[in-house]
């Protein structure tokens, strides 16, 4: 199983105003927007059992840190780079710079119920 996986946008668009980048047009339903300070953690190796989650970052740098069945993998990404946690990662990460990301669920993390698929370690 992979970790995770690097992906692309849909497509980028650039012109003399500036940019727009279609990140996905379809197959999530939770959508964040993250502001982290430079030198902060967020995530401490949480997982999800039944949802993944995308990234996509919008400006800045992380070291993210992925764990799966006693296989670890690091990445550091910045500015553009985009990539899916699959279900049952353990993942953290810790930001290099300040940094604006987005996050995309396949499904609510907080369900209606009241409960979250959020396993703390």
């Amino acid at each position: 199983m992979k970790l995770i996986e690097i992906l692309s946008p849909d497509f980028t668009f650039r012109d003399d105003r500036g940019t727009l980048t279609q990140i996905v047009h379809g197959g999530f339903s939770q959508v964040n927007a993250v502001f982290t300070k430079a030198g902060k953690i967020r995530g401490n190796f949480h997982y999800h059992e039944h949802t993944k989650e995308l990234f996509f970052v919008i400006s800045g740098k992380i070291q993210f840190t992925a764990e799966y069945e006693g296989r670890k993998e690091e990445y550091i990404f910045s500015d553009g780079d985009m990539f899916l946690v699959n279900e049952n990662v353990r993942h953290h990460f810790l930001y290099l710079e300040d940094t604006y990301l987005v996050g995309l669920y396949t499904e609510p993390v907080e369900r209606a119920d009241g409960t979250k698929d959020i396993v703390p370690v």
